[in-house]
């Protein structure tokens, strides 16, 4: 695993020769500098995905190996599912430095820099096996995404937007470090498969579910889990949009992984046997985010605040089936992460050929506007379908996973937390293509907004649409739909999410040096066909959602008015709630963690 820290080091290097010649690097070096950087990283997370396929493989730096089950030194402990990610993001971040060529207001090389320390802290978090070395991967990641936020800081939104996710991100960082604190006075360990060891040794009391709860807390704020979401909508609609597509595609979703990760290898040894009462706890947690992240994204005229919500309503899915607490949850999740993310991405992406070419992110202003770009429509309409969990898409066979373990477990109700979930979202999409690029629906005499429109990325509107833009936007929009068809891929995750959830042989792994242990073969994967069927359901759905916001007025039947006026005023108290002020936020954080501590309280104790 001598590859391993060399994910890192590759881009901090890069970012550092970068900063050392700050005075002499044109743009075009900076920008060749930091993809061939990243392109590097890239390959090595491959080989790591690769390699580990069969099992967790460890890193000690320094050759600091455990004596007598005590870690002395520090490690990377990489199994599939954390090498996964890393590829995804480093993915993503091809993607987004493609995209940046086009963007001339970018001070290079600062920009690039924030990239790579951002990209750094990302993989890092994913293949640590030391929980300090978590939350500083996830800080650095953090401070570099603060400033890619309000990058443009002559914007008022930009700075007000930063500061949102600055301060409540932090409080989220306070959280961390004291349960981080609690967990290493009670084990006097740092090292993930040293304290399950200590914990499951132990007694369960109070300190250990306040440890876990904290933990738990800090990560929800980073992942955007209701009630701690609302940084995130003003963060996306702020960041340059070729941010956005790392923010949207996988930042987030490293909150829900770390609960994944502190659970399995951590607390669960000690805490198994309230699981029941945790999972009901995560379930209702995610089953919330999701609905209003869905329900908030299809109310949104500004595009990238429909999409950043449309990422919270996902998040919410994913802990719905991280929060089922089996490997066939982690596996749904997992491979949902990975379609979900390539599809938001592919959306972002065409969002900026919008804005490149017609200057504005205003669903009404842009109405018609889209009609000479049908290849952007295109890459739209594969990120709606994605959205829909359709055949063969990789979120179809994602959801279809989730579905049938929440089956399983006794939570069938949420299933339908899934599908409306998605019919939003997708619905969502759809009145946009209708909209901006059919020309559909009624002509609205309102000026958009602050909060629904934003200034041009660009200064004057393009008459063409550069492959630099369009290439990553199609490659990642194929790419939610290839991971579905690739054979094998779904049996792949179960398999990694079985030595995912499988704690007592990952503390053997990295204690011990112990060959991973063996497991089963998963067999072939067949989506069911109540899973066709909840498809169509959603996708139906969707197009009857889409279809009553661009015709409803026209279509309605007398007497509605009412009813009209009753969702209006639903949706007007739901933006209300968002009111853009960290005061609120911060006070919904602190009820928040409050409401969690007392059902991480109820539950495990």
């Amino acid at each position: 695993m001598e590859l391993a820290p060399l994910t890192v080091a590759v881009p901090l290097l890069a970012a550092g020769g970068l900063t050392a010649a700050s005075s002499r690097v044109s743009r075009a070096t900076a920008e060749v500098v930091a993809l061939a950087a990243v392109l590097a990283l890239a390959a090595l997370c491959a080989i790591i995905l690769a390699r580990t396929a069969s099992g967790t493989e460890v890193y000690w730096f320094g050759g600091w190996e455990p004596r007598a089950d005590i870690a002395i030194g520090v490690s990377f402990a990489v199994d599939a599912i954390g090498a996964g990610l890393a590829t995804l993001v480093s993915g993503l971040m091809i993607a987004a430095l493609v995209l940046m060529w086009r963007y001339r207001d970018t001070d290079a090389p600062h920009f690039q820099v924030l990239m790579l320390i951002f990209v750094a802290g990302m993989v890092g978090f994913c293949l640590s096996g030391d929980l300090f070395n978590m939350f500083v991967f996830f800080e650095l990641m953090s401070v570099a995404g603060f400033a890619l936020a309000g990058y443009k800081v002559e914007e008022q939104e930009a700075v007000e937007g930063s500061l949102n996710f600055a301060i409540t991100n932090t409080i989220g960082s306070f959280m961390l470090l004291t349960g981080i604190a609690l967990v290493y006075g009670r084990t006097g360990a740092l090292n993930l498969a040293q304290i399950g060891e200590s914990l499951a040794a132990g007694h369960v009391d109070g300190l250990v579910i306040v440890a876990f709860a904290l933990l738990a807390a800090g990560f929800l704020v980073k992942a955007a889990v209701v009630p701690f979401h609302f940084w995130l909508a003003d963060a996306y609609a702020v960041a340059p949009t070729p941010v956005c597509l790392l923010f949207a595609g996988a930042m987030s979703e490293l909150g829900v992984y770390g609960i994944g990760r502190v659970w399995f290898d951590c607390f669960a040894g000690t805490l198994a046997l309230h699981d029941d009462s945790l999972r009901l706890v995560l379930i209702v947690a995610g089953s919330l985010t999701a609905l209003l992240g869905a329900t908030m994204a299809f109310a949104q005229d500004h595009l990238k605040r429909l999409l950043a919500f449309a990422t919270i309503a996902y998040v919410g899915i994913f802990l719905i089936g991280l929060g089922l607490l089996t490997s066939a949850g982690v596996a749904g999740a997992a491979l949902y992460v990975v379609a979900d993310g390539c599809g938001k991405a592919a959306l972002f992406a065409a969002v900026a050929i919008v804005q490149h070419r017609r200057l504005h992110v205003s669903e009404r202003r842009l109405r018609g506007e889209g009609r000479e770009l049908p290849y952007t429509a295109a890459i739209f309409a594969l990120g709606a379908l994605s959205f829909a969990s359709l055949p063969p898409f990789g979120s179809f066979f994602a959801k279809s996973v989730i579905e049938d373990e929440l089956i399983k477990q006794g939570y069938g109700a949420v299933l339908a937390v899934l599908i409306l979930t998605s019919a939003l979202t997708c619905g969502a999409v759809l009145r946009l293509i209708g909209r901006v690029f059919l020309g559909w629906g009624p002509v609205s005499d309102r000026e958009p907004s602050r909060d629904e429109e934003a200034a041009p990325e660009e200064e004057i509107s393009s008459a063409r649409t550069p492959a630099i833009m369009f290439v990553p936007a199609l490659a990642l929009a194929l790419a939610s739909l290839v991971i579905g068809v690739i054979p094998g891929t779904v049996e792949a995750v179960q398999a990694a999410a079985l030595h995912f959830t499988d704690g007592s042989s990952y503390a053997r792994v990295v204690l011990d040096g112990a060959a991973p242990a063996a497991v089963a073969t998963p067999p072939p994967y067949s989506a069911p066909p109540h899973a066709y069927l909840y498809a169509a359901i959603t996708f139906g759905t969707a197009v009857g959602l889409a279809g009553l916001a661009l015709f409803g007025r026209r279509l309605a039947p007398r007497g509605s008015d009412p009813l009209r006026r009753l969702g209006h005023a639903a949706i007007g108290s739901l933006h209300g709630v968002h009111s853009g002020h960290v005061g609120d936020y911060v006070a919904w954080l602190v009820a928040g963690v409050a409401a969690l501590g007392g059902a991480f309280a109820l539950a495990l104790s």
